[in-house]
């Protein structure tokens, strides 16, 4: 499986990926601190906070061979296990925020994930669309793949 990311719109970024995984199970993987330290920051090591509720903020810092990388947000919107909206910022820019909604699909025991980040202007967007979040989100995504693999062996 690889990710797909599109641009379906000036101020938007949409990315979808499907795993061997039901839907409960990813949407775990994705909204619960003792799952998401294993795969969120490309397998690196991870610290979580996360307060799972609309109006909880989350923090995550990735320590990876080219120093930290903090990222921020507060959730919005949360309907397990169909999906979540949060707000998503990278500390080092900072004020650049922008919504992520995820929805989860599944069918015949696997889920899709799909993802739609919307900015506040065409250039943040075209920033982070340069900014190698492709090849991150897909290296997060692997990990994930051999995280779920070890959840389902167990």
């Amino acid at each position: 499986m690889s990710i797909t990311v599109t641009t379906p719109g000036d101020l938007s970024i949409q990315m979808s990926r499907t795993f061997d995984a039901p839907r409960e199970l990813v949407f775990a993987a994705h909204t619960e601190a003792d799952h998401i330290r294993h795969w969120w920051g490309r397998g690196n090591p991870l610290d979580v906070e996360i307060d799972f509720r609309v109006g909880g903020k989350w923090r995550f810092v990735e320590k990876a061979g080219d120093g930290e990388h903090a990222f921020r947000g507060e959730f919005r919107e949360i309907n397990p296990p169909d999906g979540f909206t949060w707000t998503f910022e990278y500390e080092p820019m900072a004020g650049h925020i922008c919504v992520e909604r995820y929805v989860f699909t599944e069918e015949n025991g696997r889920t899709t994930v799909t993802a739609t980040s919307t900015f506040d202007s065409q250039a943040d967007r075209d920033g982070m669309l340069q900014s190698g979040m492709e090849e991150g989100a897909e290296a997060s995504y692997r990990a994930l793949d051999d995280y779920l693999a070890k959840l389902s062996q167990n």
